[in-house]
């Protein structure tokens, strides 16, 4: 399958701005309380993404857990254009490229877990660095989303412009192959 597939699909209509494409993709993994874990977790996504990641820290403290208020806990990379295509294709291969109907939202976001980073193509194993698991985001939008987002002069979109679920399942299954389970 030709890679810049994904990014746009043609509209049945022929209107250019009904065509869907990948906003971005972000991979979250959130480890816990241990800084080393952190920086080998930190390692194994810029390995897998070529891309730095980013320190998420705790919004509170949780005894419990031994989680302190301040303390990094998770990283995450937000990948956006050809880099995130082609991360979404690796990482839908370690699905069996079956995704839930329930992992779609009703805005036509996706999300699904990869429990071991080693089930994506292409991966080995380093003793060094161990296993972590993932979550991967995926927002999907249409072009003109940006009017609703900048600063100045900021505007809605109407409903029938934003992505439903049926049409992001849709747009899924075209684009990458994947199969979705009805639950």
């Amino acid at each position: 399958m030709p890679s810049d597939v994904a990014i746009t699909e043609p509209a049945e209509t022929g209107n250019p701005m009904k065509s869907i494409r990948i906003e971005k993709v972000v991979v979250n993994s959130c480890i816990g309380a241990a800084s080393a874990k952190i920086e080998k977790a930190s390692k194994i996504l810029e390995m897998l993404t070529g891309q730095k990641p980013q320190l998420r820290k705790a919004k509170k403290t949780i005894k419990g857990f031994g989680i302190y208020r301040g303390q990094p806990i998770a990283v995450r990379v937000t990948l956006r254009k050809q880099r995130a295509i082609d991360f979404l294709e690796k990482a839908l291969k370690a699905v069996n490229n079956t995704l839930k109907s329930s992992s779609f939202d009703e805005n036509g976001n996706f999300s699904f877990g990869i429990k071991e980073h080693l089930d994506i193509p292409g991966t080995k194993y380093d003793p060094e660095l161990g296993i972590i698991g993932m979550d991967v985001c995926v927002h999907l939008s249409r072009p003109g989303l940006r009017v609703s987002l900048r600063r100045r002069a900021r505007s809605r979109i109407g409903r029938e412009h934003k992505v439903k679920k049926e049409e992001a399942i849709e747009f899924v299954k075209k684009s990458f192959g994947v199969r979705v389970i009805e639950e």
